[in-house]
């Protein structure tokens, strides 16, 4: 069902009509007596998530028992990091998701529609695992909020997720993830109904139909005068994602007439403290980049390449080697037969070759980049030749060289048009 739907690629919501239609979808459901959010980490800070969690504390008040961030494999959101995406709500209702043993599972898509999805590129079952809190949790009403973006993993982020990966356990997870990357991100990114997503709309129909979930789905535009949101969909079923979905393509896919030859990508401090999410730099805009061109990442936050501990070890051992390598290793080894979520993560973070891919972190060293197998330049430098408060977003000269400049690479998708087939 279908509760609101605004939004245009030229619409800005005010901070007085976000709070209206939200308060319009909450009246609309009735009385509430124990609400769970579930909110983005904080590494989708922009997806105003932060806001519309706010708007459910001042609705629901007392009956707002618990708020669980879909931190997936991310880490727990601090309190500093909360007191600024959730301003004036309690850090006492917050609680901390554990992928790797808070999760029960719901039920189990069979090895053969995954394989039939898929064209045959997996052949295994995939588990549907949620936080315990949703099933044993006595909720009567679980909001699920977030912003609908292009994505690497699932084509568009959010919907179904937000709660199978956001909430979700390690198996689920690795599973997912190996099903996108093994498919192949070209084929999956910005498009709203692909393998992933199809495996995880089964289980959503047949595990978890009577959980009380209503997502809250922001579109977030990015221009000259800042992030605005231009939509808002609620709803409880598919079609409020796919509206979404088709209205973030018009205002987060750049599609260029030519490809890039050198990108310099800022990663705000702020939000990517990591290659696991500093990554997007590469992902986000390899569909753009022409062959035997640059990627410049600066990275002044970065200081780890796993968000988790174990992952970390795990990139660390195997790099970001080619799709095959990738493949090679998950075959002969059984630390990445059991991680497949990693094995994905390192076929995301490859050019495959094409392209050259210069990370300039504040606080991982030389040895360690290049261990990776990414090149590596000081930040500094690379900051005063390419200063991201003086670049303007798109095409830019720097010492006579015609650049492309990205701000925030999770706010997009960027793809040559001859490439997006």
């Amino acid at each position: 069902m279908l509760y609101y739907k605004k939004g245009s690629p030229d619409f800005t919501f005010s901070k007085e009509e976000l709070k209206q239609a939200i308060f319009s979808v909450f009246n609309s459901l009735g009385q509430k007596n124990r609400v769970l959010v579930i909110p983005p980490d904080f590494t989708r800070f922009h997806s105003r998530a932060g806001e519309l969690t706010q708007l459910a504390y001042e609705y629901y008040g007392s009956s707002l028992a618990d708020i669980l961030p879909a931190l997936g494999t991310h880490a727990p959101v601090s309190e500093e990091e909360m007191d600024k995406m959730f301003p004036g709500v309690p850090h006492s209702l917050f609680r901390i998701h554990n992928w790797r043993e808070d999760v029960t599972t719901v039920g189990t898509v069979p090895a053969e529609y995954v394989k039939e999805v898929s064209e045959g590129v997996v052949d295994y079952a995939w588990p549907a695992q949620v936080n315990r809190m949703l099933i044993d949790g006595g909720y009567d009403l679980i909001l699920s909020l977030g912003q609908v973006v292009p994505h690497e993993v699932i084509g568009m982020a959010n919907y179904n997720k937000n709660i199978f990966v956001g909430t979700g356990g390690a198996e689920g997870i690795n599973k997912s993830h190996f099903i996108g990357a093994a498919y192949g991100m070209e084929r999956i990114m910005g498009r709203a109904l692909n393998p992933v997503r199809k495996v995880m709309n089964y289980a959503s129909e047949n595990f978890i139909k009577h959980l009380p979930i209503v997502y809250l789905q922001t579109v977030i535009s990015a221009g000259a005068d800042g992030l605005r949101m231009c939509g808002l969909f609620a709803g409880d079923d598919f079609e409020c994602f796919e509206l979404a979905a088709a209205l973030s393509l018009k205002v987060n896919f750049r599609m260029l007439d030519r490809e890039m030859k050198k990108v310099v990508v800022y990663l705000d401090p702020e939000e990517f403290k990591s290659t696991w999410v500093g990554n997007k730099s590469i992902y986000r805009t390899r569909m753009a980049i022409a062959d035997k061109g640059e990627l410049i990442i600066l990275a002044p936050a970065v200081h780890r390449f796993g968000e988790d501990d174990g992952n970390d070890v795990l990139i660390r051992k195997y790099g970001y080697v080619h799709t095959p390598q990738v493949l090679k290793y998950v075959k002969e080894n059984e630390d990445l037969q059991n991680s497949l979520g990693v094995a994905a993560h390192l076929i995301h973070g490859t050019s495959e070759g094409r392209f050259g891919i210069t990370y300039c972190p504040g606080r991982l060293s030389r040895e360690e980049i290049e261990s990776v197998g990414f090149n590596y330049a000081p930040l500094d430098e690379m900051m005063r030749k390419y200063n991201p408060t003086v670049l303007n977003d798109g095409w830019n000269i720097v010492d006579g060289e015609e650049i492309y400049f990205i701000s925030n690479p999770a706010l997009g998708l960027w793809a040559y048009r001859e490439r997006f087939v």
